[in-house]
């Protein structure tokens, strides 16, 4: 029986991996969970489901109290480090945003393993979490799920590149993005996600944090990591060996077949996710990505490259550009520009040091004063 302890536990992620806990009783079992604060009568009712009898909370930790009559809370803006820190064989990390780095590293130190979906604790603090091992951390990204597992078809010296897929988002197709409206942004045509991860999608500004992760996750080389679209989102990622073979990761699009793996791993829990169906026609699309439409993710490889303070910087920035936009502050073709015109301002902090997490925060302090200038310029 595994130990697991859900951060993000209310969000899209968390809601799955309770789902696969769930119909696996006999594999897992959660002990703690956490959650923003946002909608504490879930989190109650999720602890109630599972018997969970610790939940932290960054906010609203009075009215969880309340209501979870029995329950241990731990609230304040330290809840989900603290709640990761509790002893297990797994935490799965679903919180959006840097703020999530955090409890990463409180996971790690206190000799947890950790399920990352927070992608941003290695694209702002890769250099303080990488050093508690590539062994303590498994992904539940589908891409790098899927490149986890196609690795293990060869060495890592037979491996000349990894490629990861993109759906392209909400506007793969459309040429003009001037005049978008959220709703739009937030109409993903195949992936049902929370709302920054959809608009980072739209913007292909995830796929640019995703190469920052693998570069981090796979000790790959920025130069042996490459991204393509792929509208039906099937095929998860791929690794291209010296000998010409290329290996492909394949399962429906939706995210318990990587939360799955990530929970039981190297175990495979049967019936995670349906499979394909091979009694009917299938016509999957490949073609590179219009890097003139979508910056991102060049962008988001300079960033790498130059290293530093700047991959923070980006994600910050980004940070800064949505909320703006999902606030009506700021058009959907200004998101990318707001990130790209912060990162050169900032650019002498690719000679930055991360050290810890507060140089990790007074970086993101920097891009976040920066970005929020240059959005009010644009208003």
């Amino acid at each position: 029986m595994r130990e697991i302890v859900v951060l993000g536990s209310t969000g899209s992620i968390g809601v799955q991996a309770l789902e696969v806990i769930a119909a696996n009783p006999d594999k897992f079992k959660v002990i703690a969970l956490c959650a923003g604060g946002s909608n504490v009568p879930a989190l109650i009712a999720q602890a109630q489901d599972h018997g969970v009898s610790v939940i932290g909370v960054s906010s609203n930790g009075d009215q969880a109290r309340s209501l979870g009559a029995g329950i241990e809370v731990i609230d304040g803006p330290n809840a989900a480090a603290e709640i990761a820190a509790i002893t297990c064989d797994l935490v799965l990390n679903g919180i959006t945003g840097s703020i999530g780095l955090g409890p990463t590293l409180a996971a790690l130190a206190a000799g947890n393993k950790v399920a990352l979906a927070n992608k941003e604790s290695l694209v702002a603090g890769g250099a303080l979490v990488i050093p508690f091992g590539l062994d303590r951390i498994i992904p539940v990204d589908s891409e790098h799920s899927a490149l986890y597992q196609c690795f293990m078809a060869g060495t890592r010296s037979e491996v000349k590149r990894a490629i990861l897929t993109a759906s392209g988002g909400a506007f793969r197709d459309r040429s003009d993005l001037t005049d978008v409206t959220l709703a739009e942004a937030l109409a993903h045509p195949t992936w049902a996600m929370g709302p920054v991860v959809t608009i980072n999608s739209a913007t292909l500004v995830n796929k640019g944090l995703e190469i920052i992760e693998a570069h981090y996750l796979f000790d790959l080389p920025y130069q042996q990591i490459d991204a393509v679209i792929h509208p039906q989102s099937v095929i998860h990622s791929m690794v291209e060996f010296v000998d010409g073979a290329t290996i492909a990761q394949l399962s429906p699009p939706n995210m318990k077949g990587p939360i799955a793996y990530a929970l039981g791993a190297p175990d495979r829990t049967a019936h995670a996710t349906q499979s394909i169906d091979w009694t009917q026609s299938h016509s999957w699309e490949f073609s590179p990505i219009n890097e003139k439409r979508f910056p991102a993710v060049n962008l988001a490889r300079h960033c790498g490259v130059r290293g530093g303070g700047l991959p923070a910087v980006f994600n910050a920035a980004n940070e800064v550009a949505v909320a703006a936009f999902m606030n009506q502050e700021l058009a959907f073709s200004e998101i990318v520009a707001i990130v790209a015109e912060s990162v050169e301002s900032l650019d002498s902090l690719a000679n930055s040091q991360v050290r810890d997490i507060s140089d990790v925060t007074a970086i993101e302090d920097d891009a976040r004063r920066v970005a929020r200038s240059l959005v009010l310029e644009n208003r």
